[in-house]
């Protein structure tokens, strides 16, 4: 086929918000692989495909630079992979094939397929690479079936965000220092709005000012829906930390570049009073949900949990994608809140009848002893957030991390653009370099087979 290589994007259409309270962050990596622009049913795959396709321009000239071919796998229970059809969330039976070991043997079946069927591809290597919630898939595809590609490409992939392996409040204090950095007292004004919110909505008529105050499409009719409140800003505040491109972007939001500066130069000042306060909280979010300027209304349901139903990353943050999360209000811009395990399980099972395994994924995929594996590379951008979770030192020579200043979520993937700062086209060229060497290691011990 005059193509030396096969490179096997994995994709994870988290296409479904969680149906259950799970933690913020948890919930933000789940928007992540979604547009914006669609509802959470998987009854819009191929408009919502096109649209995360578009964000991985990276893979496209990594395509042609390597004379590869690019395979995007779908994982399965997300866009039209669907094993039961309109069943497949119907109750946890059907949804008891939805799990990351299941995901990586559709993977490893679909590479034999392609080798099988496609002209020439038989004794050609596979990468596999992958960006958030599919950069950990891509890692632990090499883990698994280290047979099947000869490396691998985890993007922003936070591996180690499960059980103990990281301090719960690692996530929420990256973010608060997006935002410190971005601008003076940034992160101290929205520290501030917290109290600020719940002394206003004990107030004769707070919630109705609040409601007006923020232009809610829905008024606020009590203390849940403060509570409510509060989670849509700060999923907000997470979100724009995720994306924090040095481009006019759009991905989660029509965006522009750097946002998280232009937010901050409504947030200088905590000190103001709280009506004063609140509307400058105001202005900093209408950057994130109102940028083009069309919206008459801000629709609390676009970031915060939706009511939908039946949603599969809800099932599997439910059984294996347990990620603590917590906040404590000093080391962060956050209102405090512990990370309670029980709680969590109790919703689950409420929910889908099925409990949590918390140490399940580190038993599996190894945790942090995963030093007798090779040729993974784990990029981050010290930016984002989910870099807390991830690798982001060299563990062996073949075990790479790549850190990337001024790099948002995942930003090594995206398209190249004038704006990028050299960190990433550095980090960029330095990936394709160990692509190249396991290429040419692969074809050297093919050669030494005969």
């Amino acid at each position: 086929m005059g193509r030396r290589t096969v490179l096997l994007l994995l994709l994870a259409f988290l296409t479904a918000r969680a149906a259950i309270p799970v933690p913020l962050a948890l919930r933000a990596l789940n928007n992540l692989h979604r547009s914006a622009s669609f509802t959470s049913r998987p009854a819009v795959p191929k408009k919502y495909t096109v649209h995360y396709l578009e964000q991985k321009g990276f893979m496209w000239d990594v395509a042609e630079e390597l004379k590869a071919m690019l395979v995007f796998a779908e994982h399965r229970y997300y866009g039209e992979s669907l094993p039961f059809g309109n069943n497949s969330f119907k109750d946890s039976t059907h949804l008891n094939y939805l799990t990351s070991e299941q995901a990586l043997a559709d993977f490893a079946v679909l590479i034999k397929h392609l080798k099988k069927t496609i002209p020439g591809a038989k004794n050609q290597p596979v990468i596999a690479i992958g960006g958030s919630y599919g950069g950990m898939l891509a890692a632990w595809f090499r883990m698994k079936y280290p047979h099947m590609v000869v490396g691998a490409l985890a993007a922003s992939a936070p591996i180690w965000n499960f059980g103990n392996l990281v301090p719960c409040g690692v996530f929420m204090e990256i973010v608060t220092t997006d935002f410190r950095k971005s601008g003076p007292n940034c992160s101290e004004t929205i520290r501030s709005s917290w109290s600020a919110i719940t002394r206003l909505a004990r107030t004769g008529g707070g919630l109705d000012w609040l409601s007006e105050a923020f232009h809610l499409c829905t008024p606020l009719r009590n203390s849940q829906d403060v509570q409510q409140l509060k989670g849509w800003i700060s999923e907000t505040w997470i979100n724009l930390a995720m994306v924090d491109y040095p481009y006019e972007s759009n991905f989660l939001q029509p965006l522009p570049a750097w946002p998280i500066k232009v937010v901050c130069k409504y947030l200088n000042n905590p000190s103001l009073s709280d009506p004063r306060l609140l509307q400058n909280i105001f202005q900093a979010l209408n950057v994130y949900h109102n940028y083009s300027g069309q919206a008459s209304c801000l629709n609390m349901s676009e970031t915060a949990t939706s009511s939908l139903g039946i949603q599969g990353w809800s099932y599997q943050a439910c059984t294996e994608m347990v990620m603590p999360f917590c906040t404590d209000g000093i080391n962060d811009m956050f209102e405090p809140r512990l990370w309670n395990f029980r709680e969590y399980s109790d919703d689950c099972f409420k929910q889908w009848g099925v409990r949590p395994r918390p140490a399940w994924i580190n038993t599996v995929y190894g945790g942090k002893n995963i030093s007798s594996h090779t040729n993974i590379v784990f990029s981050n951008g010290e930016l984002d957030p989910w870099s807390g979770g991830g690798v982001t030192k060299d563990i062996t020579d073949t075990l790479v991390a790549i850190i990337i200043p001024k790099g948002a979520h995942h930003l090594d993937l995206r398209a190249r653009n004038a704006f990028d700062p050299t960190t990433v086209l550095l980090a960029r060229s330095l990936e394709v370099k160990h692509m190249k060497q396991w290429i040419r290691d692969f074809y050297a011990s093919q050669r030494k087979k005969h």
